[in-house]
């Protein structure tokens, strides 16, 4: 995982990516800027991943933002980790898992 990606974590869920891109803007050069939705909603998940040009611009951003209000909300802001592999998983109760599922009428 490289070292000018950041994780923005405690957004506000009215917090739009431009907002974002304009605020973290003022540290560096942001190459890209992803707000995370939910995939059934399209709302804001409360967090997004922030891309700067060099690790040295993504530093400063981590100096100026962690802790920053925006919105009415302290921001979280630290270097991105890479993504977790977790196991699959276990379908609750005697319910089928979500492929098997059938339509009841």
């Amino acid at each position: 995982m490289s070292d000018c990606r950041l994780f923005v974590g405690n957004i506000s869920y009215r917090t739009l990516e431009s907002d974002l891109q304009d605020l973290f803007s003022q540290a560096g050069v942001v190459t890209s800027c992803s707000l995370m939705l939910d995939k059934f909603t399209g709302k804001s998940r409360g967090f997004a991943f922030v891309e700067y040009a060099t690790a040295q611009e993504a530093a400063k951003a981590v100096e100026m933002f962690n802790g920053k209000e925006l919105q009415g909300r302290p921001l979280t802001v630290n270097i991105a980790r890479p993504r977790e592999e977790r196991p699959p998983r276990e379908p609750r109760g005697d319910r089928p898992p979500r492929g098997e599922r059938q339509q009841q009428y």
